[in-house]
């Protein structure tokens, strides 16, 4: 077989017969097989080589390299708002019990500015109304909002306020069944001329703010102000807050 390779060969390229010197010093089966063997080493290492190059992690955008800051326990304060419910932190999980009305708690350090992200988990334990009311900063620490979930009730999330309109009454207004006892993955990103915010990975507002007029509702939620979590009438807790910068 090996011959009749060879044959086509010299038939190709005109090259003398087999038992010519060239071709028999060259190309006998001993130096076939050896040339065979060395390719398929070679066909081995590049296909390592792409392999490796396929599972390589991919290279993070600068904002998402950007480092997470956690809040440090010892600065949140709890907040008087007159019959409020204890607020205790155990092992990194801060815990509201009902009020009469409000229960809260308020970040005395450096707070994010806006470009941001900030993210959580927040549960019910008890209770029928909203188990989370994150206050935050939007455009200076005199201008903030209010991230309202499971309030009027406890199945209404929106944005308080914007344009005056609280979050049961403006286009960031949604309704959801909110579970005792269940873990909610909340993230919010603030940008000069919109604010967005997911629950467990799902985008549920996305709104735009350039010139419109935003701010806390009148009354205790001013308290929360420019960062800090509340509750109305319900027993929660919270766990993993951390925030981080978006600016390039």
């Amino acid at each position: 077989m090996v011959a009749a390779v060879f044959k086509t060969v010299e038939a190709q390229f005109g090259l003398g017969g087999f038992n010519s010197f060239p071709l028999r010093h060259f190309f006998c089966e001993d130096s076939l097989w050896l040339l065979v063997s060395l390719m398929m080493r070679l066909l081995a290492i590049l296909f390592l080589a792409l392999v490796s190059c396929d599972q390589s992690e991919p290279v993070e955008p600068a904002a998402e390299q950007a480092v997470w800051e956690k809040p440090d326990t010892e600065k949140w304060a709890p907040i008087q708002f007159g019959g409020e419910g204890a607020v205790e932190w155990n092992d990194g999980v801060l815990h509201f019990d009902p009020g009469v009305e409000m229960t809260g708690s308020r970040y005395g350090g450096r707070v994010p500015t806006v470009p941001f992200e900030v993210r959580l988990e927040a549960r019910k334990i008890e209770g029928s109304d909203f188990f989370c009311g994150l206050t935050f900063p939007v455009d200076s620490h005199d201008a903030c909002a209010t991230l309202i979930v499971g309030g009027w009730g406890g199945g209404t999330m929106g944005i308080s306020s914007i344009d005056g309109m609280d979050a049961s009454e403006n286009e960031t207004t949604s309704y959801h069944n909110f579970k005792d006892n269940q873990w909610y993955a909340i993230r919010v990103v603030v940008e000069s001329d919109r604010i967005s915010t997911w629950i467990d990975g799902e985008e549920l507002i996305n709104v735009g703010i350039e010139g419109r007029e935003i701010g806390l509702r009148s009354g205790s939620i001013e308290l929360c102000a420019p960062f800090g979590l509340a509750t109305f009438q319900t027993e929660a807790e919270f766990k993993g807050l951390e925030w981080r910068s978006l600016a390039d």
